[in-house]
C-alpha cells in the first residue's frame, strides 16, 4: 500500500456555542422576576447602561422642577416671615450673643464669672446668635446612605418557633419551665408536632416527669390550636378540647380514625354509640380541624406571578395578543456618556474597557428585542391554535404539542420548549402558564377529532360531581359515557387521571355519598 501526502479543500458548516448565544439562549428561558434580578446586576455591572423610563413622571416631580423651589401661598409667606420676624426678635431680646455685653451686664469680666473658662477664646463664647439653625451639617456628622442597612430594616417573617417563644415569655415566669419549654420548642416540625422522646428530655434535663408534663400542656395551650402534640390523634384531642367538643362519643371516634380511612362507618356508630345524624355531625366537626397547624407560620415565601401576554377580545371577534411592559424591562445604552468620557480615556485599558461595556451593553439590548418578539410570535400562535379554549372553555381545549407551535412560526422545538417555560399567559378566562396550553391527544371514536387530555380530565370530573349518589359511575361507566361523547378512551387512563385529580374509586364514593345523606 502506498502512502503519499496530499493537500485538500473540505467545506463544512458546524454552530458555535458563542458566550453572547449561550446567554440569549439563558435570556429566553428566564422569568420575569429573573430577568428584573440579572438586568439590576448589569445596571451595577456596566456604566453605559441605564433603565429605559417607559412611564412619563409627572410635571411636578420632574427634576428640573425639583429644583426650582416651589411659591408658597402669599398668605403662608407673610405668616412665616411674622413667625421668623418674631422668632429673631426673641433671639435678640432674651439672650445676650456677645462677651462685652454679657460683661456689661455683670458689672465684671468674664474671667472673673467664669474662672475656669479664663483661657477659652472670646470667640467661643460667640454663641447662639450667630449660629444659623438651617445651616448645613457638618460633613462629619451626616449619614452616608452607604452605612444604611436597609435590609435591617424588612420585616423578618415569623417562625413558628419564634412565635411560640413567645407566647411562652408572656404565659410563665417560672424559670424552669421556660427552660424547659424553649428546650421543646427546638423540636417542633413544620407541621407543628413535637419530635422528640419525652423520656430521654426528662433524662438529659434532669426534671421530673411532673414538670415536663406542666411544660408540654402549657405548649399546647398555645397557638396555632392543636400545636406541640405528639400525634395526629393528639392534635385532634387538644382542637377538639379547646372547642370544648371532646366529649367520650368523639374521643372514641378520634381514637379509631383509622376506621375512617377505612370506611369502616357501621363500626365506628357502634364504637361511639350514636346514630347517623350524631355521627354525621362528628364527621363534619372532624373534617373542620387542621391537621398540621405548623404550616400556617413560615414556609416558603409566596412567589408573585407576572404574567408576560396578556389576551383580549378584539372589537371584530378575533383576539388581541399583547406584551405586558410591566414584565418586560428595557434597557438602553447612554450613548452620549460614552462619548464623554471616551475622549478622556487614555490608556489601553481603559479604552479596551469602554469597548467592552458598549459592546456588552448593545448586545443585551439588542437580545431583549429579540426575547420579546420571540415570547409575542409563539403566544399568538398558541392563542390561534386554543381560540376554542378562549371562546368556550376548557372543554374547547384542542391537543397540542411543541412541534406543531415550532413548524407554524418557523422555530426550533428547543426554542418554543425555552419560551414556554416559567411564562405565564392572562386571559379573560384566568391566568395560565403557557405550558398549560400543550396537552397529549386522545383519539375519538369513529374518526372523530381528537380530544386534549385536560379536557377529558374536565369531563370525567364533570360526570363525578353530577352522579346520582344511588347510582355511583363505575370506571367502566365513565369510560361508557365518554365514548358516547365520541372519545375512546381505556379504562385504566380513566383510573389514572381520576386518581391524578384525587377523585375516590366508586366504591369510597358510595360510603361517603351514602353517610353524607344519612
Amino acid at each position: 500500500m502506498a502512502l503519499s501526502p496530499r493537500l485538500e479543500i473540505r467545506q463544512s458548516q458546524s454552530l458555535v456555542m458563542t458566550p453572547q448565544l449561550m446567554q440569549a439562549i439563558k435570556l429566553l428561558q428566564m422569568s420575569s422576576l429573573d430577568i428584573s434580578a440579572y438586568l439590576a446586576e448589569e445596571l451595577d455591572r456596566n456604566p453605559l447602561l441605564e433603565m429605559s423610563q417607559t412611564t412619563e413622571e409627572p410635571e411636578e416631580a420632574s427634576w428640573a422642577d425639583a429644583e426650582t423651589p416651589i411659591e408658597p401661598h402669599p398668605d403662608d409667606q407673610t405668616a412665616g416671615d411674622q413667625a421668623e420676624a418674631s422668632d429673631e426678635n426673641w433671639m435678640e431680646n432674651s439672650l445676650e450673643t456677645s462677651a462685652d455685653s454679657i460683661s456689661d451686664k455683670l458689672d465684671s469680666s468674664l474671667e472673673n464669672v467664669f474662672p475656669d473658662d479664663s483661657e477659652t477664646p472670646k470667640e467661643s463664647l460667640e454663641l447662639p446668635g450667630s449660629v444659623d439653625p438651617w445651616g448645613t451639617v457638618s460633613p462629619s456628622s451626616t449619614v452616608s446612605s452607604d452605612d444604611t442597612n436597609l435590609e435591617a430594616f424588612i420585616a423578618a417573617e415569623a417562625t413558628l418557633a419564634d412565635h411560640l417563644s413567645e407566647q411562652l415569655s408572656l404565659a410563665t415566669d417560672d424559670p424552669a419551665l421556660r427552660l424547659i419549654g424553649h428546650y421543646l420548642i427546638d423540636f417542633v416540625d413544620d407541621a407543628g408536632y413535637l419530635r422528640v422522646d419525652l423520656e430521654e428530655v426528662e433524662a438529659r434535663l434532669g426534671v421530673v416527669s411532673t414538670q415536663l408534663a406542666e411544660a408540654l400542656g402549657l405548649l399546647q395551650s398555645f397557638e396555632p390550636s392543636g400545636v406541640c402534640a405528639l400525634d395526629v390523634k393528639d392534635c385532634m384531642k387538644i382542637q377538639l378540647r379547646e372547642r370544648d367538643r371532646l366529649d367520650p362519643a368523639m374521643e372514641a371516634l378520634v381514637d379509631h380514625l383509622e376506621l375512617i380511612a377505612e370506611h369502616d362507618f357501621d363500626r365506628l356508630k357502634t364504637l361511639c354509640r350514636v346514630d347517623d345524624e350524631d355521627f354525621a355531625d362528628m364527621l363534619q366537626e372532624l373534617r373542620s380541624l387542621h391537621p398540621k397547624p405548623g404550616h400556617l407560620f413560615g414556609g416558603a415565601p409566596t412567589q408573585p406571578i407576572v404574567p408576560e401576554v396578556s389576551v383580549r377580545a378584539a372589537n371584530d371577534g378575533s383576539w388581541h395578543v399583547e406584551l405586558n411592559a410591566d414584565a418586560m424591562p428595557k434597557v438602553l445604552v447612554n450613548q452620549t456618556y460614552y462619548a464623554t468620557i471616551a475622549k478622556s480615556a487614555s490608556s489601553k485599558d481603559e479604552i479596551t474597557y469602554l469597548n467592552d461595556c458598549l459592546q456588552t451593553a448593545n448586545w443585551l439590548v439588542k437580545s431583549l428585542d429579540q426575547r420579546a418578539r420571540t415570547i409575542l410570535k409563539v403566544s399568538s400562535e398558541i392563542v390561534r391554535q386554543q381560540d376554542g379554549f378562549l371562546t368556550y372553555g376548557i372543554s374547547h381545549l384542542r391537543p397540542l404539542n411543541l412541534k406543531t407551535v415550532a413548524e407554524a412560526i418557523d422555530m426550533h422545538e428547543s426554542t418554543v420548549s425555552r419560551v414556554t417555560s416559567n411564562k405565564y399567559m392572562m386571559t379573560p378566562r384566568g391566568i395560565f402558564e403557557l405550558k398549560y396550553f400543550f396537552s397529549s391527544s386522545i383519539s375519538g371514536t369513529d374518526g372523530e377529532d381528537a380530544h386534549s387530555s385536560e379536557a377529558v380530565r374536565h369531563q370525567i370530573k364533570e360526570l363525578v360531581d353530577a352522579e346520582n349518589p344511588k347510582k355511583i359511575l363505575s370506571d367502566d361507566a365513565i369510560v361508557k359515557l365518554l365514548k358516547d361523547k365520541g372519545i375512546d378512551i381505556a379504562r385504566r387512563t380513566v383510573a389514572k387521571y381520576r386518581e391524578a385529580m384525587h377523585i375516590p374509586s366508586s366504591v369510597q364514593r358510595r360510603r361517603e355519598k351514602k353517610h353524607l345523606q344519612t
